[in-house]
């Protein structure tokens, strides 16, 4: 059972689902050669592939090529089903940083074959994620920066701005599919720059 804290609060919350949204950022889907969507592309991680803040991720032995992927992620606060937009971050608890791997060689094959990604996505360590801070610490969610480093190199660095859905539009859409409810934790997209991680990188 995985679990996660907002800082400054004392009680820590149970992780239900998490969902995810494919190809939010325009550039990130161009530098893969992929389509910008004109519908959402939803998948899901399960809790137990999360990583706590200072954690270790474990390659698969099948795979050669896992990327890192930077994402801003929401926790839900209050349950909520085809929720409007203009009310969705009244379901939010709070916000974190979070690292979507993913096995690009075998989401590949699996997209060759018109089959689901979760075995590029889902694996074990896959979701590494920072604690979170309250809802009410980040009043403006429209110019967030998200930026990752391998080594000290700086290879991802983007805003919240560039999302072709805004958090408020990710949480609406999601719950239009699938009710959400307190613990799920969601990932909004990545920026561009996305790129291979080895072992020992950090």
């Amino acid at each position: 059972m995985s679990r996660v804290s907002i800082k400054g609060q004392e009680s820590s919350v149970t992780v239900g689902k998490i969902v995810c949204i494919g190809r939010n950022f325009a550039e990130h889907a161009r530098e893969l050669g992929n389509a910008v969507p004109d519908s959402p592309i939803l998948f899901m991680k399960p809790a137990s592939c999360i990583v706590p803040d200072g954690g270790t991720v474990v390659i698969p032995d099948y795979t050669n090529e896992c990327h890192h992927e930077v994402e801003l992620a929401v926790l839900i606060g209050t349950r909520g089903a085809k929720i409007p937009a203009e009310q969705a971050l009244e379901h939010v608890a709070g916000y974190a940083v979070a690292i979507d791997l993913t096995l690009r060689d075998v989401q590949n094959t699996l997209k060759e074959k018109g089959h689901p990604w979760e075995m590029a996505k889902a694996f074990a360590t896959s979701c590494p994620l920072s604690d979170f801070v309250a809802a009410e610490a980040v009043p403006d969610l429209g110019n967030l920066s998200l930026k990752l480093a391998v080594n000290g190199e700086l290879r991802q660095n983007g805003t919240s701005a560039d999302m072709m859905r805004s958090v408020a539009e990710v949480i609406a859409v999601m719950s239009d599919y699938f009710p959400l409810e307190a613990g799920d934790i969601l990932l909004t997209g990545t920026p561009a720059g996305v790129g291979r991680l080895a072992s020992g990188d950090q």
